[in-house]
């Protein structure tokens, strides 16, 4: 369950964040790598903060191993999967994204895919467990962002063809 707060804690402050980020975006003001450089620059201290609380475990946090401890394998898979993928790739297009869509399309794509492929990656590469249930959660998601990225085919009253009472578009 204390997953679960903490993910919907990350949600809601994901949501709240770039409906920001859109509205500066698209102000015209700010473009998409600038924001994204300004966002990791404020996150910076703050993580830096929390790691030293966390390696040091004040205030009874949970103690947590520090950076010398991190063997090579494990820095690749930060490095290349979580800082360069994740954390950079994956910030540029979504910011990008954000400077020309709407974050009501935008937004619900990335975060619907980023657990698709969670899971299916989860399944196929760390062998966690498939059920009919999460398979059938992905291919939900999938409807989902299809439903939401498929414009939907006009019929001829709505376009406002002779007769129709329908107004053109």
């Amino acid at each position: 369950m204390k997953a679960v707060i903490l993910a919907i804690g990350a949600g809601l402050c994901w949501g709240v964040g770039e409906v920001c980020t859109r509205s500066a975006l698209h102000s015209g003001k700010v473009g998409p790598i600038t924001a994204i450089t300004l966002r990791s620059l404020i996150a910076l201290p703050i993580l830096l903060l929390a790691y030293l609380a966390m390696t040091r475990a004040f205030g009874g946090l949970r103690h947590e191993p520090a950076i010398s401890a991190i063997d090579g394998s494990n820095w690749v898979k930060i490095v290349l999967g979580s800082g360069i993928v994740a954390g950079a790739l994956a910030m540029v297009l979504f910011y990008s994204a954000l400077s020309v869509g709407e974050v009501s399309i935008v937004k619900p794509i990335a975060f619907a895919i980023a657990p698709a492929v969670g899971v299916t990656l989860g399944w196929l590469v760390l062998g966690e467990s498939m059920s009919v249930r999460k398979a059938l959660a992905v291919a939900l998601i999938i409807a989902g962002v299809v439903l939401l990225t498929v414009a939907p085919a006009r019929s001829s009253a709505v376009a406002g063809a002779p007769g129709s009472g329908g107004t053109p578009q």
